[in-house]
């Protein structure tokens, strides 16, 4: 089940998702530098993914990966350089999944996530790449007094944002019941990892989306938000 929702405060939804089951992919992309350009950059990344030719596992893997670092040169040097400032940003985080059979790879760049529910625990699969996250890990600052940083939510890592991209990959083994989501920082920011896991536990996808996106609007819902889950 895959839901986007511009949220309550702003004009136009930057996210994008892709939802592929029959292939075994999904994608959540949330654009950034504002208005057209992240929005554009959120589409490019579900529209050149969702034409990964078949393949095992490994194979689509690496197409996924060749697809996202081809992108990111065309949004860092292509696209930027023709917009109206030429120091203008057009990039966007991106979280995508592949599955085949009991095994799992998990591909991401920025603050995208990617969490799993197993029995009755939720893990985050997914590191973030923002300052937030780099404060906590190279100078041991708690999570309390990183969140509280000025810059906190800028990210460190994301498609169109440097000249090299470099993406995390986590592979797995998947089992009978496992519940996966994958969501922009627009759903989890507002939510505690108790109502996260409540939502994952519920028996379908569409239950756990709805209570997802229910919560999350109870909050302020700066930002847009998206979501998948997926569950074996």
């Amino acid at each position: 089940a895959a839901r986007t929702d511009t949220g309550k405060v702003r004009a136009r939804n930057e996210d994008a998702f892709l939802a592929l089951p029959e292939q075994g992919l999904w994608v959540v992309a949330d654009g950034m530098g504002g208005h057209q350009n992240g929005a554009l950059a959120s589409r490019l990344i579900v529209e050149q993914l969702a034409e990964i030719p078949e393949g095992d596992l490994t194979q689509r893997l690496a197409q996924l990966r060749q697809s996202l670092h081809r992108l990111n040169h065309r949004l860092g040097q292509e696209l930027t350089v023709t917009a109206e400032r030429p120091d203008t940003v057009i990039g966007s985080t991106v979280v995508a999944l592949l599955l085949e059979g009991e095994r799992a790879a998990c591909v991401w760049a920025g603050d995208s996530r990617c969490y799993l529910w197993r029995g009755s625990r939720l893990y985050q699969l997914s590191r973030d790449h923002s300052l937030e996250q780099q404060l906590i890990d190279e100078q041991q600052l708690s999570p309390e007094l990183a969140a509280k940083h000025p810059a906190a939510h800028a990210l460190t890592r994301a498609i169109g944002a440097s000249e090299k991209l470099e993406l995390d990959i986590l592979e797995f083994a998947v089992f009978p019941g496992d519940t996966l989501l994958l969501c922009s920082d627009g759903l989890y920011q507002s939510m505690s990892t108790d109502a996260l896991g409540a939502a994952l536990s519920l028996p379908s996808t569409q239950l756990a989306l709805e209570r997802l996106f229910r919560q999350a609007l109870k909050g302020p819902a700066r930002d847009n938000l998206s979501a998948v889950v997926i569950r074996r």
